[in-house]
């Protein structure tokens, strides 16, 4: 088969046949190759894919033949075939390789051709651009020529008949006096212009100041009049001090209101008058004074909250009731302010004062006394919140045995207060994570810095995963990969590493990955590098692994070239 001569040459290469039958055989074969190969269209070597297609189907025909030798003919056969397979697909390599070399070979003269047609396209867009320019300054001058002067300097045209004032007639005859007299009135002009800029102030500038100069009167006004009220001020507060000192040098024979009353009959003083309106003050602090040296506690403690106005609700009153108890040892004095002012407050209808029911609730729980916090808690008879929140919360991890409840109240608090995060902190603190995750899905704004609250202060792979599921088949409120790049992007890098290597350990980073439909693979791949950045090769080469392993998903750096990848794109998806 190697063999391409002609028929006599072939045949005396052939073995000597006995048989008859043999030889009628192998004339029909040699018959066979010479009509086909007469068919192709020439009788020397022709195209070698038509040669080999001859050749083996006159094979075919032996192994049909022969039944001795024929599994032997059978594999030399298939040999030839494979042989003749790798010739052909290195000859089709050998021309995709000579075509591609012919492209590189051709890439620079292709540059330089660009490289030169763009400096023939830069210097046409120069040209055009001169042209343009030179079109337009002929189009302004154009317009210059066919303007209309203004009519000012229509009226102000000088009849050239009449002589010029300050030159003669023959000086206005010649051109070099005409040039010089121009010259002069231009200097003029300039001169004037400069006087005009220096030694006048346009009409503008009249009404700005007289502007200033009414917003200056009106601060004046406003001055006078708070300097007005000022003194008034000033002139009460003198008469109620010297009130106050005559009536402690008296030792107390006097009253204040008495004073006040004869003071009033001698002056007859409309800033005096006031005063007396300031009088309840006195008299509720007089009264307050009165009781401190008694030992009429009780009374002083619920006056004190009931005071008019809310003359005693402040921190002195405070300090001195909390002395008083102390030296005393009655450590219910306090609590029965507090329990009267709360009381008092709540049916008059007044709102609480913040400041005073924080310091109640830190006085009850400081002195155990859980069941009245949760009673005005409950009823709502304190001022929500978050401070107040905090103070429940962070009892409850003072006191481990009320902490559910410390837990519901600081619950109750924040929720009123609108602090979303630390209400879904109290409920995965009690182990309602499920209603923790569905309060979260009711709220309309629940931002990255409420999640990174929630990470930082529970547990990091129990809290992704929930939040991360999906809840009744509605999108997840979100996905792990995103809580990640989320996390690496700021400056909780560590809780993230900390929420992968959790979920390594316990064999769920694989079904969280291939789970989340929210995060990319490019997405996953930048979280694989930062892990690979930051000392974890390990939690990297598994990320790496898992997004890998998933159809459609391949390593770009297998291929080594951009345009080798483009090429086969369409073999991988």
């Amino acid at each position: 088969m190697a063999s391409h001569g002609t028929g006599a040459e072939r045949r005396s290469v052939l073995p000597p046949i006995v048989f008859e039958k043999d030889k009628r055989f192998l004339e029909s074969v040699q018959r066979y190759i010479l009509t086909e190969i007469e068919k192709v269209g020439c009788t020397a070597r022709g195209p070698p894919e038509e040669y080999y297609i001859i050749y083996r189907n006159a094979f075919d025909k032996i192994i049909e033949y022969v039944t001795t030798y024929k599994n032997v003919l059978i594999l030399i056969k298939q040999e030839y075939e494979a042989f003749i397979a790798t010739v052909k697909k290195g000859q089709n390599s050998a021309f995709f390789l000579r075509g591609r070399l012919k492209v590189l070979a051709s890439e620079p003269t292709t540059l330089l051709y660009y490289r030169k047609r763009a400096m023939e396209l830069e210097d046409k867009i120069n040209a055009v651009e001169k042209s343009s320019a030179k079109i337009q300054n002929l189009i302004l001058r154009i317009k210059n020529v066919k303007k209309v002067p203004p009519k000012d300097m229509q009226g102000k045209t000088m009849n050239s008949a009449k002589p010029i004032p300050g030159l003669s007639l023959e000086e206005s005859l010649n051109l070099d006096s005409l040039s010089k007299y121009l010259a002069q009135l231009d200097r003029k002009v300039l001169e004037l212009k400069k006087e005009r800029e220096i030694k006048y102030v346009p009409w503008k500038k009249k009404t700005e100041l007289e502007q200033e100069l009414l917003h200056l009167v009106t601060l004046r006004d406003v001055a006078e009049a708070k300097r007005e009220k000022l003194k008034l001020r000033y002139t009460r507060i003198l008469l109620v001090s010297n009130v106050i000192s005559a009536c402690a040098k008296s030792a107390k024979t006097v009253t204040v209101q008495h004073l006040l009353s004869q003071i009033m009959e001698n002056k007859k003083d409309e800033r005096v008058i006031p005063v007396i309106d300031h009088l309840p003050y006195f008299l509720i602090l007089s009264r307050f004074s009165e009781l401190l040296p008694s030992a009429e506690y009780d009374p002083k403690a619920v006056s004190a909250a009931k005071s008019s106005r809310g003359i005693l609700l402040n921190e002195e009153t405070l300090k001195k009731l909390e002395s008083v108890g102390c030296l005393q040892e009655r450590n219910n004095l306090l609590m029965k302010y507090f329990e009267a002012l709360i009381n008092s407050r709540t049916a008059s209808g007044l709102p609480q004062i913040s400041a005073m029911t924080l310091d109640a609730v830190k006085y009850a729980l400081a002195e155990k006394q859980l069941n009245i916090v949760m009673h005005w808690v409950t009823q709502q008879r304190l001022m929500f919140s978050e401070a107040l929140g905090d103070v429940l919360y962070d009892h409850g991890t003072v006191d481990p045995s009320n902490l559910s409840k410390c837990l519901a109240l600081a619950q109750i608090v924040y929720e009123e207060s609108g602090v979303h995060e630390k209400v879904a902190l109290c409920l995965y603190k009690q182990g309602q994570i499920y209603t923790a995750v569905d309060y979260i899905r009711q709220l309309e704004h629940f931002s990255l810095d409420d999640y990174l609250f929630l990470l930082e202060n529970c547990s990091a792979t129990e809290l992704a995963y929930h939040l991360g599921e999906e809840w009744f088949r509605n999108p997840p409120l979100s996905s792990v990969g995103s809580t990640v790049l989320a996390l690496l992007s700021t400056d909780h890098r560590k809780h993230g590493f900390q929420l992968l290597e959790e979920m390594s350990k316990k064999n769920t980073l694989e079904q969280m990955i291939l789970n989340d439909t929210v995060c990319t693979v490019e997405g996953w791949k930048k979280i694989a590098d930062s892990c690979a950045e930051n000392k974890h090769g390990e939690l990297s080469q598994q990320i790496i692994s898992i997004i890998t392993s998933q159809d459609g998903v391949f390593e770009s750096s297998a291929l080594e070239d951009e345009k080798d990848a483009m090429l086969m794109e369409h073999v991988f998806w």
